[in-house]
């Protein structure tokens, strides 16, 4: 046997028992093996299959606000754009099309992307607008253009597929907007962002998000007091999300008014949700947070977050107070996480039971559409 046929029979044992546990008796659901965080052929799979096929979360609208605004991402393999033009956010290829030189980092605002390297100019739609010096019989100036890539918004965020025939949003999305529609999440304005590096699996990140069972015990100071795990409760799922309520103690301070629309258990709560692949999202009140998962190794991600308030009801002194908090609580899931990562190559990290549905039962909607994933024709087609 080569040594690719052993990775081909590696990958195929575990897509069949991630097919087992999506299978499992509904008063027995069970997490996977600890290979699936940390065997790096598994994670080649998911690169060319979920995660290349999937929508992406590449941050929230009101972040390019300008004609121009731009900000570069590196998605996978594949160098970004994303930037406002004249009539809507666009996501172009960061690739010079004549020797493949990046046009931009980081972010900020132009009127055209000037190459580095030999001075080819485009505009913020894509189009080429001068190729100084060149003349070949092969070029036409009017057809060479910076490709586009399929993106759509959403409840004020911006989302990207990389593949050229990308599942229907709106499906993947159905029955979200009763989870978070009130709440008005277009209508929230950044105020702060920050990307960082987490040495762990990014499913490890998404899982950990979208459960409450850890909050009490990890997060003693900082989310107990006011989402305690014992008040977790789930809350609807569809084709590609999940979502939880971490609910409020009673008698604790507001955290906030809102949007008009929403009731009193809105108020009293942080409504939680995840787009699969890799987004994972809580919204209160008065405050949104997103956290935009992007996989570079098999236990390595590059995490980038945002935080929205709603209107002017924060302060800046409570707008700071909330940031240095989450900055806390990432970092505490951070620290477990990374630790996590470094046991789950064990042979004995085989996969424990998972908690109840108010406590974990986000962490099995996540694995069943996986395995969802999994079973559609295009990845198998394609292969290990």
């Amino acid at each position: 046997m080569t040594d690719n046929d052993m990775v081909i029979q590696q990958v195929t044992e575990m897509r069949s028992e991630l097919a087992q546990i999506a299978n499992a008796p509904a008063d027995a659901p069970r997490g996977p093996s600890g290979r699936f965080y940390t065997d790096p052929a598994y994670f080649d799979y998911e690169r060319k299959t979920v995660l290349r096929r999937n929508w992406h979360c590449v941050g929230r609208a009101d972040e390019l606000a300008n004609v121009g605004d731009y900000r570069a991402i590196q998605l996978l393999d594949e160098p970004l754009i994303v930037v406002r033009d004249t009539d809507r956010i666009k996501v172009l290829s960061n690739v010079c099309r004549h020797r493949g030189m990046p046009l931009v980092k980081d972010t900020g605002n132009a009127k055209r992307f000037v190459c580095s390297y030999h001075a080819w100019t485009y505009g913020t739609d894509g189009a080429l607008l001068r190729a100084a010096r060149m003349k070949n019989a092969s070029f036409d100036v009017k057809s060479c253009r910076l490709p586009e890539i399929v993106s759509q918004e959403r409840f004020g965020f911006v989302y990207v597929c990389l593949d050229s025939t990308p599942p229907d949003l709106d499906k993947a999305l159905a029955g979200l907007e009763t989870v978070i529609g009130h709440y008005q999440p277009e209508r929230f304005r950044i105020v702060h962002t920050a990307t960082e590096i987490w040495k762990t699996n990014w499913k490890c990140l998404v899982e950990n998000f979208m459960e409450g069972y850890h909050l009490s015990v990890v997060h003693p100071e900082t989310l107990h007091g006011y989402t305690p795990t014992g008040l977790s409760k789930k809350g609807p799922s569809g084709d590609g999300f999940t979502s939880y309520f971490a609910k409020y103690p009673q008698g604790i301070e507001s955290r906030g008014q809102g949007a008009p629309d929403l009731d009193d258990d809105e108020r009293s709560r942080s409504s939680l949700f995840s787009v699969f692949p890799c987004q994972v999202a809580s919204v209160a009140a008065s405050l949104l947070v997103s956290l935009s998962i992007r996989p570079l190794k098999v236990d390595e991600i590059e995490v980038t977050w945002t935080m929205s308030t709603f209107g002017d009801e924060l302060d800046g002194d409570t707008i700071e107070k909330r940031i240095s908090l989450w900055e806390e609580v990432n970092r505490e899931d951070r620290e477990k996480l990374e630790l996590m990562q470094t046991a789950l190559s064990s042979v004995h990290a085989t996969g424990g039971p998972l908690a109840g549905a108010d406590y974990e039962g986000t962490v099995f909607d996540f694995l069943a559409w996986q395995a969802r994933q999994d079973m559609a024709p295009e990845p198998a087609t394609r292969g290990a």
